[in-house]
């Protein structure tokens, strides 16, 4: 069901709107509209222009909070809005001054990083680096050249050059080393070792000792370097840890006072009087005491009473509920109310759309249908059970809804393993109370013998259909559409239509062809008629000057392909429900088929076949007999009746918040 719903607005002095707010409407659910858009007839009204205080601090602390291990599970305790606020510039100035050496750290580890990567190949130099970074009339260049190119360079150049090239380390596709030249033929071997693609390496000034000591220095400087920043990082998650408590209780009082400062943004503002009395708040601050906020939203009727009473000796707060909806312009919220039992089917209801405020709330319908359906498609004792109790236990402990929708199936599942006569795929252990879907057949006149619960299954959907049928007339009689209450293809025409028509097939079953023909003649061919009039029929009830929209021959040509559709979609949307009979089969077949693989006819079957084979066909065709009954719920139900306009009811915060 839907929760009825009443327009508040509340007003008061505008500098009480935060007393109002964390004394009174954090305890109640409203949802809240802007006041601009609603009181359009309200003259003199401006937007509540103010910057959150809170805002800026609320971003550190949650900074903070994304990087605690496990935030929900940290302990809280109740802060003032002044606690809050010297405990983030705590929190902050600790973090920055580790943060700080924590960068420092970074920065010298990424230098040494790209020294020791610089140095490594040339760390087999047996010379003093300084005295050859140094030299001052002999000209040398660091870097690496291709082995192609350098077994080029070799063969034909290097004998004809006044050069030393030192190699000092080489993989798969380069050699590194060092060249020297004299300081009057540079210019020219330089270009000479340009050509041969040999990439020079800067080598800064800074290294004593040969290319092995300094590359050992390097190493001990990056090994205490990496000591000192895990240490440092340690310390971060530590430091996290001890204030932990300390984060999540300022994120959390922030959190709200941010929220609840929000909500000036959907508030009004009267303008008051220009010459009106003054009133300073002690921070530097003033306001006139004469401007007011005006809230507006909607609350439950309960709720609604609730704070009505709750404020009734408070002299600075006014409410003010909305007694007569047609001068409330915007649609209510929709706000869902179910037993616990079918709770979990809201899912599927949201998952189409959720009912608009004054239509009816399939979910019950849903939870009905849905899990019905379902154990006639999946009839059998052991399985249902399985479902049952692994649905239930996975909605109480991790509260999921699609469990609890399962666990719903699996009741019924098991009751028609019950009237089937099946547990885990054994038909030979518990007797059918009713019937064994792959044995029962039935004469059909016209068409022979046909299996029972083909015959059974149409029927149920015929039923289904007439019952969307009459949801959809109570829903147009309450939006007060005429077209879709009387004329339309599931309205009272469509209802003696179709009904007429399930009543023809049953008298033609059960052999009384005479009054079958009769009501085939009189109520079959008189609310047709009335479908395919349906555009004239509905303009002259709401006295509109055309009947005709585009002409007479346009709506006849028009309203014969309709009519062939009509006819056409009623005889499709009852052939879908024959899938329900046709699974109870497949399911039965299926789990035969198991038996057989595993031997059981042989009396001693092999049960690791049974149980891979049980979890398999469980498994597997219950997502599938899921899927094809949420089919039918979306496509052949809830279309008949049901649009999922509505908006969802969304409180500013929770009572729990």
């Amino acid at each position: 069901m839907i929760e009825k719903m009443k327009f508040v607005s509340i007003t008061g002095p505008k500098a009480d709107i935060d007393r109002v707010v964390n004394t009174y409407l954090c305890r109640y659910e409203i949802h809240l509209e802007n006041a601009l858009s609603e009181l359009t007839t309200v003259q003199n009204l401006s937007p509540y222009l103010e910057i959150n205080p809170y805002k800026e601090a609320l971003n550190t602390i949650n900074g903070f909070y994304e990087e605690l291990e496990k935030p929900v599970q940290v302990p809280e305790k109740s802060l003032s809005i002044e606690n809050a606020l010297s405990l983030v510039r705590q929190v902050q100035q600790e973090a920055e001054k580790i943060t700080r050496t924590c960068q420092e750290l970074e920065k010298e580890h990424t230098s040494l990083e790209e020294a020791m990567r610089i140095l490594r190949p040339f760390r087999n130099v047996n010379f003093d680096l300084s005295s050859i970074l140094k030299m001052r009339y002999i000209h040398y260049r660091f870097g690496r050249i291709e082995k192609e190119y350098f077994e080029k360079f070799k063969k034909y150049i290097y004998d004809n050059l006044d050069t030393i090239f030192i190699k000092c380390d080489e993989d798969e596709k380069y050699i590194w080393g060092i060249y020297f030249v004299p300081e009057h033929e540079a210019q020219k071997i330089h270009a000479v070792y340009a050509t041969m693609h040999f990439e020079k390496i800067y080598v800064p000034d800074q290294y004593d000792g040969t290319g092995q000591e300094a590359y050992e220095k390097l190493e001990a400087q990056y090994r205490e370097n990496s000591t000192l920043l895990k240490k440092n990082r340690e310390n971060w998650k530590s430091f996290l840890r001890e204030n932990a408590g300390n984060i999540v209780s300022a994120r959390n009082t922030l959190s709200q006072l941010s929220r609840n400062f929000d909500i000036r943004k959907l508030a009004a503002c009267t303008h008051g009087d220009a010459e009106g009395p003054v009133k300073d708040d002690f921070s530097g601050k003033q306001e006139r005491r004469d401007i007011f906020y005006i809230l507006c939203g909607w609350m439950t009727e309960k709720d609604a009473a609730a704070f009505q009473k709750d404020i009734a000796n408070d002299s600075r707060v006014f409410c003010l509920v909305e007694e007569n909806e047609e001068d409330i312009k915007k649609q209510p919220p929709t706000k869902l109310k179910n037993p616990k039992l079918f709770k979990p089917f809201e899912m599927y209801t949201k998952m189409y759309g959720l009912p608009a405020y004054g239509e009816m709330d399939p979910t019950w319908f849903v939870a009905i249908t849905y899990s019905f359906i379902f154990g006639a498609m999946f009839g059998d004792v052991g399985q249902g059970l399985l479902l049952f109790i692994g649905g239930f236990l996975l909605y109480k402990f991790k509260h999921i809804d699609l469990a609890g929708i399962i666990s719903c199936a699996g009741v019924f599942s098991t009751f028609f393993g019950f009237m089937f006569g099946s547990i885990f795929g054994f038909e030979d252990i518990l007797k059918p109370i009713w019937l064994r879907p792959m044995n029962a057949m039935t004469n059909v006149p016209f068409i022979g013998k046909l299996n029972t619960v083909f015959v059974i299954a149409i029927g149920f959907g015929m039923g289904i259909i007439l019952i969307c049928m009459v949801f959809n007339i109570i829903n147009s009689l309450r939006s007060k559409d005429v077209e879709k209450t009387w004329f339309d293809t599931n309205s009272v025409a469509g209802l003696v239509f179709y009904g007429s028509a399930a009543l023809v097939i049953v008298l033609f079953v059960s052999g009384k062809k005479l009054p079958g023909t009769a009501v085939l003649c009189v109520m079959f061919l008189v609310p047709l008629l009335v479908m395919f009039l349906k555009e004239p029929l509905t303009n002259l009830v709401e006295k509109k000057p055309k009947l005709v929209e585009g002409g007479v021959g346009m709506f006849i040509v028009q309203g014969f392909f309709e009519m062939f559709e009509v006819i056409l979609s009623y005889f499709s949307n009852t052939l879908s429900f024959v899938r329900i009979g046709a699974f109870a089969i497949s399911h039965a077949a299926m789990m035969e088929v198991v038996l057989m693989l595993a031997g059981a006819e042989s009396g001693s079957p092999n049960w690791i076949v049974i149980v891979l084979g049980n979890l398999f066909v469980c498994g597997l065709e219950g997502l599938v007999v899921g899927i094809q009954v949420l089919r039918l719920e979306y496509y052949e139900i809830f279309s008949r009746f049901y649009k999922g306009n509505g908006r969802e009811f969304v409180p500013f915060r929770s009572k729990e918040g």
